[in-house]
């Protein structure tokens, strides 16, 4: 953690790139798990996606409470 905060403070543009490049597989891995569930159901190919949207969505609200 005190990596992480020094990286920011010091190399702030380096420090978002990881960022968002981690959310982005993150995002990515949470899309293929989702699929691999849902995927033998016959579902259209969006409904994945809505499933970690909501999921994302749940915790968010939960989180704020």
């Amino acid at each position: 953690m005190d990596y992480l905060r020094q990286l920011q403070t010091e190399r702030p543009v380096l420090f978002y790139v990881v960022l968002l490049v981690g959310f982005f597989l993150a995002f990515q891995l949470l899309m293929f798990v989702a699929a691999l569930i849902i995927g033998p159901f016959g579902l259209p190919s969006w409904v994945p996606l809505v499933v970690v949207v909501g999921g994302l969505v749940l915790v968010a609200r939960r989180q704020q409470r």
